[in-house]
Parts: structure tokens; sequence; C-alpha cells
């Protein structure tokens, strides 16, 4: 069967390494005229249009997208699609929002009908924001998984996800058994892990939620699919640490908990980390483990604000990438979530630039979830999915960028001022799987 072959050009941004690290002048790419050929799914050549044109098959004339930026697909590394529909919920704190809201909406993907539709319309707002790889919490439920990987196979998007596992402090509707949650968790992964792009996350929602008996099953589950990943919560909330204290007086703190039961290592992705210690940030430097700043949540919910400086210190640097949290988060965005990272940064001294809030949307995420070889950057040999932004999506966003002085500058301003409308095209493997202008071309 023949090859299919599509090819972008324009002004192009992506990474080769780690800015907060490394000069940026050795990890940042920008091509003010690039191209990207893309071959079965797989970018086979990105650099300049000039250096690369003779590359292309006859006949093939790349879509143009000129006066735009193209960049490698934004990276969520940490959502919830089960909350999808309480959004902009009034919350209190983590907890009594957790309560009054989530544990009430969750219990209705019992229904395996209603999961569909949600996990429909979130793969649809993925893409609308330019969001093509995302790690996921599905509820407690193994029909909820199969919703979002189902829908996620269906636009060929690469996605993370997991049944939740919670055998304590919750409603009943929403608990399951040590064993239970083992052998649903194992039967869900041995079915989608690896099948086709779709990667399974063993996912204990957080410590108060999991009985020892649970999180020691959760580990030896990952022990014996340690190609998986392993996402839950840590240190989101100062009364959450105070609970865990209570619940596991025996450990040192919240992070010791889930090291102790095997849970901390190379695609671990804890949410938050807002409440971490030296000592906790320097542990997850040295086992791999990975932490999502979740921005646009952790001042909705009045949780902290999460010191991505002391995160990516480097001496002891940590992986970290973007989520947006949805649905204590309040967008779908990463753009909105550079925005509000910016400011959570600016708020502890720190000015986040926007190379270094590109980094973490898109190679950092891919990082964090062990999948940096594959997705996050233009890079040939990355998988090719990536994102169209269109800096003169709003009269006045137009008017701001009209001024940019370089890339940097634009790049600011499109993480400041940019949302769902900033996406021209989102594609996903070469193919266009969201088209702004164009309805009907979207997935």
């Amino acid at each position: 069967m023949a090859s299919r072959v599509t090819a972008v050009r324009g002004p192009m941004i992506w990474f080769r390494g780690d800015p907060f690290l490394s000069p940026r002048e050795d990890v940042f790419v920008h091509e003010s005229d690039g191209l990207l050929i893309c071959e079965d799914g797989i970018i086979t050549a990105s650099g300049g249009h000039r250096e690369l044109a003779h590359r292309l098959p006859a006949g093939l004339t790349p879509t143009h997208y000129p006066d735009h930026v193209i960049s490698a697909g934004f990276i969520d590394t940490h959502t919830h699609y089960v909350q999808t529909g309480i959004i902009a919920a009034f919350g209190s704190q983590l907890i009594d929002w957790l309560n009054h809201y989530t544990f009430v909406e969750e219990q209705r993907f019992s229904d395996a009908g209603y999961a569909r539709r949600v996990a429909s319309a979130f793969c649809d707002e993925l893409l609308r924001n330019g969001t093509t790889t995302a790690l996921a919490f599905c509820a407690v439920y193994p029909q909820s998984v199969d919703a979002l990987f189902e829908e996620a196979s269906r636009r060929n998007m690469r996605i993370a996800a997991g049944k939740v596992l919670m055998d304590r402090n919750a409603p009943d509707a929403l608990l399951d058994t040590p064993r239970s949650g083992y052998e649903d968790s194992k039967a869900l992964l041995e079915r989608w892990h690896g099948t086709g792009r779709n990667l399974y996350a063993i996912t204990p929602r957080f410590a108060p939620t999991s009985t020892p008996e649970q999180l020691e099953a959760a580990g030896a589950l990952w022990r014996e699919h340690p190609g998986a990943l392993m996402h839950t919560h840590v240190s989101e909330n100062t009364g959450e640490i105070s609970w865990v204290r209570a619940l596991f007086p025996e450990r040192r703190g919240y992070l010791d908990v889930y090291d102790h039961y095997g849970l901390l290592g190379p695609r671990a992705v804890l949410a938050h980390g807002v409440h971490l210690t030296r000592h906790e940030r320097d542990r997850c430097a040295e086992t791999g483990a990975a932490v999502s700043h979740c921005p646009t949540s952790n001042l909705f919910l009045g949780s902290g604000l999460f010191h991505v400086h002391d995160a990516k210190d480097s001496r002891h640097p940590m992986t970290v990438g973007l989520g947006t949290d949805i649905g204590a988060g309040t967008s779908f965005s990463l753009l909105a979530t550079m925005n509000e990272a910016y400011k959570v940064a600016e708020l502890s001294n720190y000015p986040l630039d926007s190379v270094k809030a590109f980094f973490l949307a898109t190679l950092g995420g891919a990082r964090a979830m062990g999948a940096g070889d594959r997705v996050g950057s233009l890079e040939s040999g990355h998988e090719a999915d990536f994102v169209v932004l269109d800096p003169r999506a709003t009269p006045l966003l137009a008017q701001r960028t009209s001024r940019a002085e370089g890339i940097e500058e634009l790049l600011f301003t499109l993480a400041v001022m940019g949302d769902d409308r900033t996406v021209r095209a989102t594609y996903v493997a070469g193919v266009l799987a969201h088209d702004r202008d164009t309805p009907s071309a979207s997935a």
C-alpha cells in the first residue's frame, strides 16, 4: 500500500532540550519559513523550506500557513475527562469541592452511554484547543475507560488514561476493593495499553481514598507492567496533606506514601505538587517522577502557588509538564494555562518567559509522560502531531502581535492573550483533525 505523505509550511518552533537547564540557542528551534514533511503519521523532515523543498514528492504542495506559528501539539499532563460537565462549579476548598460536585458527577459514568457522549465531547475540546496528547483520569467504572479509549482511537489521538482506584473515603457507589481494582485495571491495561496510540495509566486517585492494601496492589501492577504510566495527585492542598499524615502516620510525608508502595519512577505523573518540600522535590528528581503543574485549578480552589523555579533547580531538576486539571481547572486551553503559569511564577518572583512556557506545554509534558521520544517536538522521527496558531485570531490580538519584536515576544503574547480561537488547525498523525475555519474538517 502506498505511503500517505503530507506537508505543511510556515513559521515553526520546537524544542530539542530543556531551556530551564540549557542555553536556549542550543535547545529552541525557530524556522521563520519552515517545512514539515510527514509520512504515515511520522515526521520525516523538518527545517527550513528552502533547504527541504527538494524532498517533497512530485505533485505535493504543502498546506501553507504564512503569518502563523506551527508548534508541536500541546500535551496536557493532568486532566479529568469525567469532570468535563462540572467546570466552573462554585468551589470551596478541595475536599468540599470533591464531595459536593466531583463524586456526584462521576457516579453518572456507570452509564456507558453517558460516558461515550462525554468522552466524545472531551476529545473534540482537546483538538479544538490544540491538545493532541492528554493524560486523563477516568471514573472508577471500567466502561468509563473503554469509552475514552474508543473515542481517542477513532481520532487516532495519543491518550493515556486509567480507571480510578478508590476503596475508602468516597461514596459507596464509587468504591472498589484492592482485588477488584487490581483485576479491573489489569484487564483494561491488557486491552488498551499499546493498542493503536493508547497508553494505560495506573490511577489511584490520591492517598486518602486508597487503603494501604490498594496502594500495594497498584504498586504490584506497575511492577508487572513497567511500561504503563502511574498517575495520581500529591500535595495539592494543606488540608489534604494533614489528612494524609493522619491516615499514614508511619510515613515521613505525603510523597513517602507513594514511595513506600513503589509508585515513584519514570512515567509516574503526580498532579499539583504545590506544597512539596525540598526533600520531596529531590526525591522526585532522584526517582524520575514528574509533576504536572496545574495553575488554573490551583488558583480556582485556592490551593497555593507551585514554584516552578524550585522544581527546575539545576542542582536537582524535576520533570515538569502543564496540566489543565479539568474540571477544577477552568480551561481546556494550554495557552490559557501558560498565561496562569506565568502569573503564578510572577507571584513567586520568577519571570517565566515564553520559551520556557511553551517547552512545558510541549516537550516538557511529553517527557513527563515518558513519551519525549515520540511526541512533543517537530524533530524528524517524532509522531506528526502539531498545532497551527493564528496571531490574528481576534482584533485585539492582531493589534498586539503586529507590534511583536521577534519570536519570543510573539509567543509570549500568544500565551497571555490566546485561547481556543487562536488555534487555527490541529493535526494528528499528519492528518488535519480540527480546522477552525472549516468546521466540517474537524473530527
